[in-house]
Order: C-alpha cells, then sequence, then structure tokens
C-alpha cells in the first residue's frame, strides 16, 4: 500500500466511524518493528550508554551527571507528550495527522544520538538527551495514535500488546545492538539510531494516514490549550484513575530501569567492563517472558470483553518480581526475579493499552489524551531519580553504601497502590 492511501470506509477523519477499514497486511509488524526500535534507541541510552556517558564526564559523580541528565531528559518528556498529541491530532494536510510526526521523530533520533556521542559535559549530554527523548516522544505519540484511528475497539487487544511490549522489546533490541559493539561508546549509541529511525520512516511510508479535513479540525482555544496538561479525573474518573494506576506501576518500572547497571555493579559485583552484557541478558529475560505470556492474554481479553482484572492481576505479579529482586542474593536469583516480573509485564503490557483507549475522553482526538496517559509511564522517570537519593541513603553503611533493597521494595509498593486503583474505573469490565 502506497504512502497516501486513502481507508475505503466512510468515516471521520479518525477513522472512528461504526464501520473500520480493514487493516493493512504488515501494518502490524511495521507497527510493531518501529515502536520496538523507537523504545530501543531510547532504552539503551537510559539504561545503559547514559550510565557509561555520565561515568565518562562525571567520574565519581556519575549518578549525580545520569539522575539530572535523566530529570531534564524526563521533563521534557512531559511537556513534549501531550503537547506533540494536541498538535497531532490539529495537524491538517495531504501527508495526515500521524506521518509528520514520524518523520520528525527520526529527524531527531538521529541528531540526538550523533549529539550524544560528541557529548563532552554535562550541559552537552542533557542536550543531547533531550533531543532524542523528544524524537522518541514524537514517534510514539504518533505510532500510539494509530491504534484508536484506525482499529475497532474490540479488536484492540494484539495492537494493545505491540504497543505495550514495545518498551521491553525495544530495550531487547536496544541493548543487543549496543552490547555488540562494546566498549564502542559512539557505537554502541549510533547503531540502536540507525535502526529507530530506519524503522520509523518505513512505517511513515506505509501508513495510511487520512488527511485531517480544515473543516474538522478542532478549534483552538487557549483555555483548552492549557488544558493540553489536564484531563480532569472529576469529569473523566475512569481515565483518571487508569492514569493514576499507570503512574504507580511505572514507578517500579523506573527503578529497575534506571539504576540496574549501578545495583548490578554495587550489590552483584558485575564487571563495569561487561555490565552491558549482563543487563542485556536480564532484559532478555524479562522480555523472553513477557513475549510468550502477551499475546496468548492479549486474545483472552478480547475474547472475554474483560481487561480489568487482567490488569489488577498483573500489577501484583509485578509487584512480586520486584519484591524479589530487592532479596535476591546472586546475580542468577536477580534473573529468576527479572522472569517474575516478566510474567507481570508480559500480562499488563498485553491488556492496558487497549483499557486505556476505551476511557479516552475524545476517542475523535484521541493523541492529546494517550500524551497525558504516556506522562504516566514518563513522570516516574524524573521522579524516581530525584527522590532515589534519599531511599538509597537509607540504612546506609560504609559497606553497604546504597541501599538498593529499599528502593526495589518502595517500587513494589507502587505497584500494588497501581493495581488497587483499577477496581474503581467504570464502564470497563
Amino acid at each position: 500500500m502506497s504512502a497516501f492511501t486513502e481507508p475505503n470506509v466512510e468515516s471521520t477523519a479518525t477513522g472512528s466511524a461504526q464501520t473500520w477499514p480493514p487493516l493493512p497486511r504488515g501494518f502490524l509488524v511495521l507497527l510493531a518493528v518501529a515502536v520496538a526500535a523507537v523504545n530501543g534507541t531510547l532504552l539503551a541510552s537510559a539504561v545503559l550508554t547514559l550510565s557509561l556517558k555520565s561515568a565518562m564526564i562525571g567520574g565519581s559523580n556519575a549518578t549525580t551527571v545520569l539522575s539530572l541528565v535523566g530529570a531534564v531528559g524526563a521533563l521534557f518528556a512531559f511537556l513534549g507528550y501531550p503537547v506533540i498529541g494536541r498538535l497531532s491530532d490539529r495537524t491538517v494536510g495531504k501527508a495526515g495527522r500521524r506521518r509528520p510526526y514520524l518523520l520528525a521523530g527520526a529527524v531527531l533520533i538521529a541528531g540526538g544520538a550523533v549529539l550524544q556521542v560528541a557529548a563532552s559535559n554535562v550541559l552537552s549530554l542533557a542536550v543531547s538527551y533531550v533531543v532524542l527523548t523528544l524524537g522518541t516522544v514524537c514517534a510514539l505519540v504518533a505510532a500510539a495514535a494509530l491504534i484508536p484511528d484506525q482499529v475497532a475497539p474490540e479488536h484492540r487487544g494484539t495492537p494493545s500488546a505491540i504497543i505495550g511490549l514495545g518498551a521491553p522489546l525495544g530495550a531487547v533490541l536496544g541493548l543487543f545492538l549496543a552490547q555488540l559493539v562494546q566498549p564502542n561508546i559512539a557505537a554502541m549509541v549510533l547503531l540502536p539510531a540507525g535502526v529507530a529511525v530506519a524503522a520509523t520512516l518505513a512505517l511513515a511510508l506505509f501508513i495510511s494516514d487520512k488527511p485531517l479535513a480544515r473543516s474538522t479540525r478542532p478549534k483552538f482555544r487557549f483555555r483548552e490549550f492549557i488544558g493540553t496538561f489536564w484531563v480532569s479525573p472529576l469529569a473523566h474518573p475512569s481515565f483518571g484513575w487508569a492514569w493514576a494506576s499507570r503512574l504507580l506501576i511505572f514507578f517500579g518500572v523506573a527503578a529497575v530501569n534506571a539504576y540496574q547497571a549501578f545495583y548490578l555493579i554495587m550489590v552483584q559485583h558485575v564487571d563495569p567492563a561487561t555490565v552491558g552484557a549482563s543487563v542485556f541478558v536480564a532484559t532478555l529475560v524479562l522480555t523472553g517472558v513477557s513475549l510468550v505470556f502477551a499475546p496468548l492474554f492479549s486474545k483472552i481479553s478480547d475474547k472475554a470483553g474483560r481487561r480489568k482484572p487482567f490488569v489488577i492481576a498483573a500489577a501484583v505479579i509485578f509487584a512480586i518480581g520486584l519484591t524479589l529482586v530487592a532479596l535476591a542474593d546472586s546475580y542468577r536469583t536477580f534473573l529468576l526475579a527479572i522472569a517474575v516480573m516478566g510474567l507481570g509485564q508480559g500480562v499488563y503490557f498485553a491488556v492496558d493499552f487497549a483499557l486505556i483507549t476505551e476511557v479516552l475522553p475524545d476517542p475523535e482526538n484521541p493523541a492529546k489524551d494517550l500524551g497525558i496517559m504516556n506522562l504516566a509511564s514518563n513522570l516516574p522517570s524524573s521522579i524516581v531519580p530525584a527522590i532515589a537519593p534519599a531511599v538509597l541513603a537509607i540504612g546506609a553503611s560504609a559497606a553497604h553504601p546504597q541501599n538498593f533493597q529499599a528502593l526495589f521494595l518502595a517500587g513494589a509498593t507502587a505497584a500494588l497502590l497501581g493495581a488497587a486503583a483499577i477496581i474503581p474505573i467504570s464502564r470497563i469490565r
């Protein structure tokens, strides 16, 4: 199918009419590859190469540099997701509403990777991470919006799994590519980014992206622009509870992602020269288990017509996995704990996004609200580094200067609270 093919259906500009167009063959495959590759670039940076660059620049202050740069990047993600989502919903032109942001994402990812390689101080490293982050935001906002644009609600289980598993799959892909070329830091940054750019461009050229007619373009009101960053939980309580649940669950995800390399070096005594391979093995276990269960539970959820029980169970399992990580006394037991987390993650990512698409306040213009929902996934990336030093200092001693156990147990508690937040959601079974 050509890049500018129109869906063969009488529908609104968003594709939200009663009759849904058939998905083009290969669409889900390209979507999966693009989402995984884009997430892989960001996560390879956040989990591995950003830590290595922070160590090169900050020396003994590497954790402080990492926390600062990560927080700045997360701040721009906080601003970028809803703003880019709203801009995408309002974009008119022959290229469609989502394609321009896929193309912009490819350009920014390439630029951010080059800047990260060249970074020689904290400021330049932060700038590179901001550019890279905004590139991934553009691409992921556009990719996620394609699901409510083009897929009927009762068939969103598999696309939900694709979007949800984009992060763990991407971590495997990005870290695999990075560790292939270690210790060459430039290649470790540029190789995952190059794959992400190619995959994003391929999706942009392939998709059916019906242009938005100017007559149906949402009117711009300053009050609504201020509301770009806000959906009233009183007016839309189900959306609010889903947002809170995702925020809490991703506290645990952020705790593992941001500090895994340092945890393995300091607690499990992994050689810093090979920590990339150790992180990759853990990520492979996490994602491998997720991949076994996600497709199964996405189909079960679609057939059962139920979302809430699966999300609740997934969050509880994830909390159990985090608790086991906190108690791990060797790298092998750490991997077993990661496998339990993978089970919870697989079920969660198979169903969570499908639930979210069914509680959107404005299904006709989904990208802005999906952007706000993505804040729940990304805010922990800034909040956790901000509070982690205080948590890591609890009960610290000369022999154990960083209390990673306390950090992971805090993440497990947050995940349990996230499970509880699903219960009040109405209209969704």
